[in-house]
This record gives C-alpha cells, sequence and structure tokens, in this order.
C-alpha cells in the first residue's frame, strides 16, 4: 500500500509539472532519454545490411525499410518490382558517443561493391542500388570525403557509382523482414551464399 501510495504521488507531480505517464513511471528525477544519430544506407538486399551494422559497438538499432521513391507506403512487392523508385535500406540508429558516423560510412563501404550499377551481387534493379541518404550537410561532407578518400586508395577497378543523396521519407519495411538473418538464419545463409556476396566482397576488397 505504501508503494502504490508513493507511486501515485511521483504519477501526480510528474502530471502536474507536465510530463508524460511514461516519463512518470521512470521515476522521479529521471533523465529524458537523448535522441540517438540516424543514419540511412543503401546496400542491395536491406538483411545483409542489418547483419552488418548490427555488429558495430555503438548501434542501437537497425531497420530495413524503403527510400527514395514516389510511390507513398510501398510495399515488398512493389518496391521488388522496380517501379517505385525505392531503394532497399537500413536506418541505423546509434550512439555517436560510442561510434561515429565516419565509422559507420567505413561499414557501409566494406559491405557493398561501389563499382555495380543498378544492384548489388545477385540482386540486380535500381531498388537494390547502393547509396547513401544523408540527413543534414554534416552527414553530407562525411559521405562525399569517404568517396574522396576512396577514389584515392582505388582498392579496387571500375568506377564508383554510389549514390550520394538527401534522405527522404523513410518507410519500415514488412515485419517479416526486420531481423530476417536472426529469425530465419538457415535461409538467410542459403541466400547470402547463393548470392555470392561475401566471396564477391572479398574480390572487391580484398581479405
Amino acid at each position: 500500500m505504501l508503494m502504490s501510495r508513493i507511486t501515485q504521488v511521483v504519477v501526480g507531480l510528474a502530471l502536474c509539472a507536465g510530463l508524460s505517464l511514461h516519463a512518470a513511471a521512470q521515476g522521479a528525477g529521471a533523465a529524458p532519454a537523448k535522441p540517438a544519430g540516424v543514419a540511412t544506407f543503401a546496400g542491395g538486399c536491406f538483411w545483409c545490411m542489418e547483419e552488418a551494422f548490427d555488429k558495430i559497438p555503438g548501434v542501437t538499432a537497425t531497420i530495413s525499410g524503403y527510400m527514395g521513391g514516389r510511390t507513398k507506403n510501398p510495399t515488398y512487392q512493389q518496391v521488388s518490382m522496380g517501379n517505385t523508385g525505392h531503394a532497399e535500406v537500413v536506418q541505423v540508429e546509434y550512439d555517436p558517443k560510442r561510434v561515429t558516423y565516419a565509422q559507420l560510412l567505413d561499414t557501409f563501404w566494406r559491405n557493398i561493391d561501389p563499382t555495380q550499377k543498378d544492384g548489388q551481387f545477385c540482386d540486380h534493379g535500381s531498388q537494390y542500388r547502393s547509396g547513401i541518404f544523408f540527413h543534414g550537410d554534416e552527414q553530407r561532407r562525411a559521405a562525399e570525403e569517404s568517396r574522396t578518400a576512396l577514389l584515392k586508395k582505388k582498392p579496387f577497378s571500375g568506377t564508383i557509382v554510389t549514390e550520394i543523396t538527401k534522405a527522404g521519407e523513410f518507410y519500415p519495411a514488412e515485419g517479416y523482414h526486420q531481423d530476417y538473418y536472426l529469425k530465419n538464419p538457415v535461409r538467410y545463409k542459403f541466400y547470402k551464399t547463393g548470392c555470392g556476396r561475401e566471396a564477391q566482397l572479398k574480390q572487391v576488397w580484398g581479405k
């Protein structure tokens, strides 16, 4: 009864102060959560890009989805037909104190073939194009600088065709696509191996 009364008091005070019920439930004096950094990348199959970014310390969430097209609320079937203009993307939420955007860019480049136009590995079509969708001028500059650095090093043959464009509206993919590599490990491995993604990445970037 005592704890119930204390909870009621805390919630009441919080409401008086204009706070949400959620904040009140966290207890008096709880600091509001700081917004995470957000980055968006297109690298072919979004299942594979989720796996790549989930391995990075400081990445707090990855969400498969669609960006860069014309159709409102596109479905996977519509996007996969290549008629909406969208690309499969992964939206990455991260803690800027633990991982930098530059480090995320490095992970992105190392998980794509920047020289393959309108596709990635066995997946062909503009919906599988590679691209960096920047959120703000700081990300744009960092993306352009990272591309320039790659052009100077030239670790692979061919021209970089990866797009750098302003982020538009993000549409999360259907639920069964989220964390697909974790939910369906056998099918995912069969797809990834059959697509030759890892083998071709080694050819592009070396071991």
